[in-house]
């Protein structure tokens, strides 16, 4: 397969920086966008020069042009499992699912699909992370007995639309990042969950999650998720995890982007990580995952920087610090 024809499903925050980056690759045909909203379809079509748009993500799957898809909807099972069936290669935004009973049937769909699935877990392709990873596979902080985690939102963020507030806690829609990392760096599954939560605004969702992680390799670890941020805070997100060993330490710095402009609005972190646009054209951590996706296409190859298991589990393990919060009590996760 020379070029991979690529349809995007969802068109909020998110599905625009999937049509940005993938309308720039060079092994890519951006050739169908799929969204309910007339309005928006017909703009996102028209700026990115997009032939087809679709009101009805089935009428999207039923074209046979179409090779590969990426679900960036507020719920995933239907439009995943749909997909898987019609044969399409699939790439699922994070979560996987929000419930473990939904990604059970994603990955039971998967088992009979021609096409191949990847859940994208974007941190996993920032090369902060991966080289973290890469010194602690090494050995140079020897055992990991401690992580803390903060990814924080302002509390007008762009992304954070009334409908996103409403579909996914802070956790599931922040925090799972830094699950998925924690066992992922810590080679270790988490075993029990306490949480505590604040709610400040009449949303679904409290605005505050703090939560404590027990490993079953003994580790203690804590995620802070607040969408409260003030108005004028400098940055996008304040993403930093510390991780502590027996023998040293790793302090992961994603706020700080080391561009910082001051002018008339403000003081302002500019974006060059994740979906920064260089010369024109989309560059960054979102560019590197699609990137490997579309590469596993054209090669035949299963993905495997993150398995369909290792994503369910990170949902298992917000789903139980959601009970956690719910209930006062410490959820243990088997």
């Amino acid at each position: 397969m020379n070029r991979v024809k690529y349809a995007v499903i969802g068109l909020g925050f998110f599905g625009e920086k999937h049509v940005e980056v993938l309308s720039q690759m060079p092994d890519v045909d951006l050739v169908a966008v799929c969204t309910r909203r007339q309005a928006r379809l017909k703009e996102i079509k028209e700026r990115f020069k997009i032939k087809k748009g679709y009101t009805d993500y089935k009428e999207l799957l039923a074209n046979p042009e179409i090779d590969a898809v990426s679900i960036v909807t507020t719920s995933h099972r239907e439009f995943t499992i749909d997909s898987l069936k019609s044969g399409k290669h699939v790439f699922v935004e994070k979560p996987m699912a929000n419930k473990v009973e939904d990604c059970d049937a994603i990955i039971e769909a998967s088992k009979s699909s021609k096409g191949i699935i990847m859940i994208g877990h974007v941190c996993r392709f920032d090369p902060r992370v991966v080289l973290a990873k890469e010194a602690i596979d090494n050995g140079r902080i020897g055992k990991i007995v401690s992580m803390h985690a903060t990814r924080n939102l302002g509390k007008n963020a762009a992304n954070l639309t009334p409908q996103i507030l409403d579909n996914f806690s802070p956790l599931m829609g922040e925090g799972i990042h830094d699950v998925d990392i924690m066992q992922w760096i810590s080679h270790s599954r988490v075993k029990s969950v306490f949480s505590q939560t604040l709610a400040i605004r009449q949303f679904k969702y409290p605005d505050i999650y703090w939560v404590i992680y027990r490993f079953d390799n003994g580790a203690i670890g804590v995620t802070e998720n607040i969408r409260y941020l003030p108005e004028k805070t400098p940055f996008m997100i304040d993403a930093r995890m510390e991780v502590i060993g027996t023998e040293g330490a790793i302090y992961i710095n994603v706020n700080d982007s080391g561009l910082t402009i001051n002018d008339q609005n403000g003081l302002f972190n500019i974006d060059t990580q994740y979906w920064p646009v260089l010369y024109g054209r989309s560059i960054g951590t979102l560019f590197n995952e699609l990137s490997y996706f579309v590469s596993c296409i054209r090669n035949g190859k299963k993905p495997d920087v993150i398995s369909l298991e290792e994503a369910k589990m990170a949902v298992k393990v917000v789903c139980a610090a959601e009970e956690s919060a719910a209930t006062g009590k410490i959820v243990q996760i088997v």
